[in-house]
């Protein structure tokens, strides 16, 4: 079959002679329908995050429709369409046991650890196959996995209609939190040097930044770490700082600055199982998270889709096989 394999740093082909995958008794078979991009794809496109090996395959945001069902599989039927939570907690340990799967430290994370879904058949446990309505666009569902992962940090913020919001960052993740805290009442602010993407947030409810303080939530979508320490100086004391975007570097902020201030700090890492996508998808024909795509690729484009999906103010995806746009 055809699948999209990173060779070296920066070099991704597109070969028609890859393995089909393999059904276990507990696992579905997806045609794939299209992929979307992230930060994190572009990490290991450009070596910046190591994989286990080359060739590899790349993507992680999936969608498609059952092909084949494991036969101890009951609740999935072959012909659904599904949208792929693409980390594959144990469901074992005690950070699982509690409900914290997002912490998982056995967690198959797809595309990093265990090779991606820029295929065109997958093999995966079926309960990390989500089922979603028909009548989706694909940009919609190769939305869904960084929709789920914006909704789990305002679900875990505790923002309310009445919170004064701050958006760092118009990337993907910026956006989606931008509409999902529309959604709520709210008319986030949102800081983004790129007027590409800050126009998109405008369209999805958000107001650019004019200056202003007294913010009593930031939401730290970019990952940037020198944005950090400006929008904290304009929340109010007692805030609540939302850590979404991921950087190795030390945070620049200092205890004084938390406890004087009285600052929360709370970080999300993506989303939990299985309640967090199931939530989700639920909300996908009314939210419709497809507006933050603006650009898609064929498969055997997958070299042009990634070189270019930094530079553009909003997301990439990849269709294949059973697309239902093309």
């Amino acid at each position: 079959m055809k699948a999209a394999v990173l060779t070296a740093p920066g070099r991704i082909e597109t070969v028609d002679n890859w393995a089909e995958p393999v059904c276990g008794p507990h696992d579905v078979i997806v045609e794939m329908a299209g992929v979307g991009l992230c930060g994190t794809d572009l990490a290991v496109f450009h070596g910046n995050r190591l994989t286990p090996g080359t060739p590899w395959v790349m993507g992680h945001e999936g969608h498609g429709r059952i092909a084949a069902v494991g036969s101890d599989v009951r609740d999935r039927q072959v012909g659904q369409s599904v949208v792929i939570e693409p980390n594959y907690a144990c469901l074992k340990c005690a950070d699982c046991l509690t409900g914290l799967t997002s912490a998982c430290p056995h967690r198959a994370i797809v595309g990093l650890n265990v090779p991606g879904v820029l295929a065109e058949r997958v093999a995966l446990p079926a309960h990390f196959a989500h089922p979603v309505p028909d009548g989706l666009t694909g940009a919609d569902l190769a939305a869904t996995e960084p929709y789920t992962v914006a909704r789990a940090a305002v679900r875990r913020s505790g923002v309310t209609a009445a919170d004064r919001c701050l958006v760092v960052g118009a990337g993907a993740q910026g956006l989606l939190t931008c509409l999902i805290l529309a959604r709520l009442g709210i008319e986030p602010v949102v800081t983004e040097p790129h007027p590409q993407r800050l126009a998109r947030a405008e369209r999805l409810g958000a107001t650019p930044d004019d200056g202003r303080t007294g913010f009593t939530y930031v939401f730290e979508t970019s990952g940037h770490a020198p944005a950090l320490r400006p929008a904290v100086d304009r929340a109010d004391p007692g805030a609540t700082v939302v850590l979404v975007g991921l950087n190795p570097h030390p945070l620049p902020l200092t205890t004084d600055d938390v406890v004087r201030r009285q600052l929360v700090l709370r970080g999300s890492m993506i989303y939990d199982h299985p309640g967090d996508f199931a939530a989700a998808t639920a909300e996908l024909p009314e939210v419709r998270p497809g507006v933050v795509i603006e650009a898609r690729f064929p498969l055997d484009q997958t070299q042009k889709a990634f070189a270019g999906a930094g530079e553009r103010a909003g997301k990439t995806w990849i269709s294949i096989g059973c697309d239902p746009d093309a």
